[in-house]
């Protein structure tokens, strides 16, 4: 049984040589990538069994997302379906002024029709934490119910909810998330958002200590964390707050940093850590992450335990 199940799509990543143009490009590298299993994966590597629940489509590369998320650790439980496809992205990536261009190709993804009884819901109440994000009841009025249900099952079944706000301007608006999500809230327990999308989406005021505090406050969440870029993160937990910096690292691909993040700050709080240290774990994670390409953070307990020990520097001897 898996202490960790998280429910979500997982997309192929289609990305060119770092500078080069999509529209010119005539190899690409291919990852997997998707909130809900790297987060997975990142709470497996920190020793959490963990399983991804999807819908997917029965072909090559529903097959080949499925593959290799098995093959970075985690279990898989998916609805395979013949209807549907399987959802993309492309990815350019560059210096500024560029940056990064990230063209989304998801639309009729198998996932968007995906339905509670489609799925193991005995696999979410009997797990310790059930885990999904705001990407997905994004991508469909289906998987905005389904979301709901999925909440209600853990719930039933005693089981911790964390989920990851993660707005996402190219699915839907500011309204339309805050419509959706805060109805969600009341069966949350353990709570991730961007301080800039707090402020932007759900329209709060104040420093992200200030929010931290306020949404615990309002919406009784047990656990909220405000994430705010390279200023670290704010944790709020039996109504004390506690703040947590950024260790120092160089930017290979930060794709999945929140991501690891996440999975690692789960996975911490299953072995038992209070939030601050499972904050200073989490942290050092995500700036592991940053030096490895793709979406998927494939670091070692090891080498957590030894940034939180003695700094950024502490594998690159």
């Amino acid at each position: 049984m898996s202490e960790l199940v998280s429910f979500g799509e997982t997309m192929l990543r289609f990305s060119p040589g770092k500078d080069e143009r999509l529209e010119d490009a005539e190899e690409f590298e291919v990852h997997v990538g998707g909130a809900e299993s790297n987060v997975a994966i990142a709470a497996q590597r920190l020793g959490t069994p963990a399983t991804w629940m999807s819908k997917v489509p029965e072909n090559p590369l529903g097959r080949q997302v499925v593959g290799k998320l098995r093959q970075y650790g985690i279990e898989t439980d998916v609805s395979w379906c013949h209807r549907g496809r399987q959802g993309t992205y492309y990815m350019e990536q560059a210096g500024e002024p560029r940056g990064t261009n990230v063209i989304y190709d998801r639309q009729d993804a198998a996932i968007t029709t995906a339905e509670a009884r489609e799925l193991n819901l005995d696999l979410i109440r009997d797990a310790t934490v059930f885990f999904t994000s705001g990407i997905t009841p994004a991508l469909s009025p289906t998987l905005a119910e389904t979301t709901m249900n999925l909440l209600k099952a853990a719930k039933e079944g005693g089981t911790t909810t964390a989920f990851d706000f993660n707005y996402r301007a190219k699915l839907w608006s500011p309204q339309e998330a805050t419509e959706t999500l805060t109805q969600f809230f009341p069966g949350i327990d353990v709570l991730v958002i961007a301080a800039r999308d707090a402020q932007d989406v759900l329209g709060l005021e104040g420093d992200p200590r200030q929010i931290a505090h306020n949404l615990g406050s309002q919406y009784d969440f047990e656990t909220v964390i405000v994430t705010r870029g390279s200023e670290g993160a704010i944790g709020w937990h039996d109504n004390v707050v506690h703040e947590q910096d950024v260790y120092e690292t160089d930017t290979v691909s930060p794709i999945g940093t929140g991501d690891a993040f996440t999975g690692t700050f789960i996975a911490r709080r299953l072995e038992g850590d209070d939030v601050p240290t499972a904050l200073d774990y989490a942290s050092a994670a995500a700036a592991l992450k940053r030096t490895i390409p793709g979406d998927v953070a494939l670091l070692t307990a090891e080498e957590v335990e030894s940034v939180v020990k003695h700094g950024s520097k502490a594998i690159s001897r």
